[in-house]
């Protein structure tokens, strides 16, 4: 996993409610129990027409939206079941952050340990944002905050050990590898106790 501190990015904005995991990734394409290529079946309802080709519509298939690593979305972002491959396909198709007023349970824990960040933030820049799609924004993981092309901050809340995880670029089983000195001490130790 790439260590996430900083995100610098325009935005790409679908400015829905409720966009739920069979959405975001369908369920048709959870056969796979690899994140690679995942990011290709991203919105895959709404992003390709019936016959297979993009849909010009849909805002990932518009010219301004490629290189944004920043999704913002309307309230209640990752309802719907548990399932990992929503925040793999995101992270496959380049997003780094996801900024809602409101994100699932569910989908914020999935995101953390694998590499999204789920930044929740206050209506009104929530509302800014959703106004002003294509806008360039800072996400400073390491300060916790928002940084607007307008000057202003906002604030989220990250559970420290996923901030530190991802500041890191660990997953859970990269934090505990991280600490096997310790763990050896500790079995040894206890081994001639």
């Amino acid at each position: 996993m790439r260590p996430l501190k900083l995100v610098r990015s325009r935005t790409v904005v679908i400015a829905l409610s409720n966009i739920d995991t069979d959405q975001i990734i369908p369920a048709r394409f959870l056969t796979t129990t690899t994140k690679e290529g995942l990011g290709r079946h991203l919105f895959a309802d709404w992003r390709y027409l019936a016959d297979g080709t993009p849909n010009p519509e849909f805002v990932l298939n518009q010219p301004a939206s490629r290189g944004c690593e920043v999704l913002v979305a309307g309230r209640n972002f990752g309802c719907g079941s548990s399932r990992e491959h929503a925040p793999w396909a995101l992270v496959d198709h380049g997003v780094r952050a996801v900024i809602s007023t409101e994100i699932a349970d569910i989908f914020r824990n999935n995101a953390l340990k694998n590499g999204l960040l789920p930044v929740t933030v206050d209506e009104a820049t929530a509302a800014w944002l959703l106004k002003h799609p294509g806008a360039e924004v800072t996400v400073d993981l390491a300060a916790c905050e928002v940084l607007l092309p307008t000057g202003a901050r906002a604030a989220f809340p990250v559970e420290a050990f996923a901030r530190h995880c991802l500041l890191n670029g660990l997953d859970e089983l990269g934090f505990l590898r991280s600490k096997q000195a310790d763990i050896e001490r500790y079995e040894a130790a206890r081994a001639g106790a």
